[in-house]
């Protein structure tokens, strides 16, 4: 085989890489998003179907105590199998998907005569029309047991079902199903209200947006796909992103649609608590140990114990504590202060930051091993200025949120205040957004917002704009060449040499010189 045969392979390989990992996150975001059945079968007709390439699907769900199965979805239209009907875990194609941890083929054609055997019965070519079926058991939550079935017309061999993908996606199905149970439950309870007091429809108390976070941007909608990607792992998260972006609202969905959902996510600024009190927070002090403590404590690991924690303004952890905190990332162990016992703790850790760590580690500021720890799987949150279109969609929310408690009936912004929100520039992110809602609502005179009172930083900035000198392109040219030639010292071409800062061959660089009059003298300053 030559080299150009070789390639071709490679980039196949590669794009049949692409392809797994792309249909592999469609599936995940779409079934991450359902809050009712209706919802989930639409995910899985138009997102999971085209990616597995089965014929029909069904899903089995039961309570792990109850020792049966229910149907919980079914892409059957004559609703052969149907929910009410219960399916004994002793039937034999249950019994062997939940012994086997990868996906069993199942030839459908001779099942028709199989005695007690309820639902391998029904899946027979008989009844269904099928050949084969796989059958996989989805990883268990909360002591729930849930049985993927797919079925196909066609004779098919394991080579031919796509386990990767099957794995990949498996862990977001079964948290979608809880979600939606544990919604149908809170829909059924009946809280009684005041006589007062208006309730509103079940869908409505639903989160809005992508699990509570607002948006609909091509920026946001690939942080929902990272999102997506890392939830089902146990994976390291570090979130960056300026203050006020929402980061502890993506550590929350993270949390929602991981595996231990039903686990605590403990949260602890580090930027908020003293640094002779951090210590004790994160790991816990016996009695006694220091001046104060006059009781044990437990410390957040201790707390997210199973869950999660997650670690705002992780740049601001004093260097002292930045090695005990890797010990204990790596040890999955903590020690109370004054104690001297080893606490096992299995926590998923989520950090924070709207600092440069990268540049904090070259300073001597922050460790770089314990960068590298935490720096598993990064998600950059945009600011609001990078995001504009979700600004009308945000302060919507956000009038709609605080505008119950006001009093007031306010319906919406004039077209002159959204304007005025595009074009601010938002230092402040989300937080300050919300803010000025908060305060435009009480501030209102009618029943429309046509006055927003914007900080002074954005007057500021208009009048420095117009005190801004108009150039020509050929004198922003020629004082960016001479910066960079004084930064090389007057080097031109070779490794140090201007020449490849500016990304330009050397003869280039020089012609480019000669037409705009940059002469030695320019740059080369007489020593004393």
């Amino acid at each position: 085989m030559n080299t150009s045969e070789q390639n071709l392979i490679l980039i196949k390989r590669l794009q049949d890489m692409q392809k797994e990992h792309l249909g592999i996150s469609s599936v995940n975001m779409a079934v991450s998003k359902v809050m009712d059945l209706f919802q989930f079968g639409m995910a899985l007709q138009n997102h999971c179907k085209p990616v597995l390439n089965y014929d029909e699907i069904i899903i089995l769900h039961g309570d792990r105590d109850a020792k049966n199965f229910r149907v919980f979805h079914s892409s059957f239209a004559d609703r052969k199998f149907g929910s009410d009907t219960v399916y004994s875990s002793k039937d034999e194609i249950l019994m062997q998907c939940q012994r086997s941890a990868e996906p069993i083929i199942f030839d459908l054609k001779n099942f028709s005569d199989r005695k007690n055997q309820e639902f391998s019965s029904l899946l027979s070519s008989g009844n269904t029309g099928m050949r084969m079926a796989a059958g996989l058991a989805l990883p268990s939550l909360h002591d729930h047991e849930s049985i993927l079935f797919l079925l196909y017309k066609n004779y098919l061999t394991p080579e031919d079902i796509p386990e990767r993908i099957l794995a990949a996606v498996s862990t977001q199905l079964a948290v979608s199903m809880r979600t939606i149970q544990i919604l149908r439950m809170a829909g059924s309870l009946k809280i009684p209200a005041r006589e007062t007091e208006t309730v509103e429809p079940q869908e409505k108390m639903i989160q809005k947006g992508f699990n509570g976070i607002i948006g609909e941007s091509t920026a946001m909608k690939k942080i929902y796909e990272k999102i997506a990607q890392v939830a089902p792992s146990q994976s390291g998260v570090l979130i960056y992103g300026e203050t006020g972006t929402g980061k502890e609202l993506i550590a929350q969905a993270i949390h929602d649609l991981s595996p231990s959902s039903h686990k605590k996510i403990v949260s602890i600024n580090c930027a908020a608590i003293p640094s002779n009190l951090i210590e004790s927070e994160l790991f816990g002090h016996e009695k006694g140990s220091f001046t104060g403590a006059t009781e044990q404590r437990k410390g957040k690991f201790e707390l997210a114990n199973g869950g999660t924690i997650f670690l705002d303004e992780i740049g601001e952890l004093p260097l002292e504590l930045q090695g005990r905190l890797l010990r204990v990332l790596q040890e999955k162990e903590v020690e109370r202060i004054g104690g001297n016992k080893r606490i096992k703790v299995e926590v998923r850790v989520i950090a924070a930051t709207n600092r440069d760590l990268e540049k904090e580690v070259t300073a001597g500021k922050f460790r770089s091993d314990l960068y590298y720890r935490l720096n598993i799987f990064p998600i950059e949150l945009p600011p609001l200025r990078e995001r504009k279109e979700d600004i009308p969609l945000l302060a919507n929310f956000f009038l709609e949120k605080h505008g119950r408690n006001s009093g007031k009936k306010i319906i919406g912004f004039s077209q002159k205040v959204l304007q005025q929100m595009s074009l601010n520039s938002w230092p402040g992110n989300i937080r300050e957004l919300e803010n000025m809602v908060q305060r435009s609502i009480i501030t209102a005179k009618d029943n429309m917002i046509k006055e927003m009172a914007f900080p002074k930083i954005t007057d500021l900035q208009q009048e420095n704009s117009q005190e801004w000198q108009v150039k020509t392109l050929q004198q922003i040219e020629k004082e960016h060449i001479l910066k960079v030639v004084e930064k090389c010292n007057g080097r031109i071409s070779g490794k140090q040499g201007a020449a490849i800062l500016l990304g330009l061959p050397s003869t280039t660089l020089i012609s480019k010189m000669q037409k705009l009059g940059i002469h030695k003298q320019h740059y080369f300053k007489d020593k004393d």
